[in-house]
């Protein structure tokens, strides 16, 4: 894992201690990194609902065939292969 140094305020820096010393996480880190997933999701939501929006206005509905399924699938995990390539993962 890599390490990043992050400067905040004091006010904020307190936020994050509070968080940690509530019990609900164990380490600055792990706030810090479901923060980071929090947002990730939050911007994938954000890219989704155009394109479901764009799919239901795109015409007459067609049935979903099983190689439709492992297509969308795969299309699917490609970011997180990615990823995880990259992270040497």
């Amino acid at each position: 894992m890599l390490t990043m140094y992050v400067s905040l305020p004091g006010e904020m820096k307190e936020f994050v201690e509070n968080q940690v010393n509530s019990g609900r996480y164990n380490s600055v880190s792990e706030y810090i990194r479901e923060l980071v997933r929090k947002d990730e999701k939050d911007r994938a939501q954000e890219r989704l609902e155009p394109m479901l929006l764009a799919g239901t206005e795109s015409g007459s509905p067609t049935a979903l065939t099983p190689e439709n399924w492992n297509e969308i699938r795969q299309e699917a995990r490609k970011p997180f292969s990615e990823r995880k390539a990259r992270n040497g993962g």
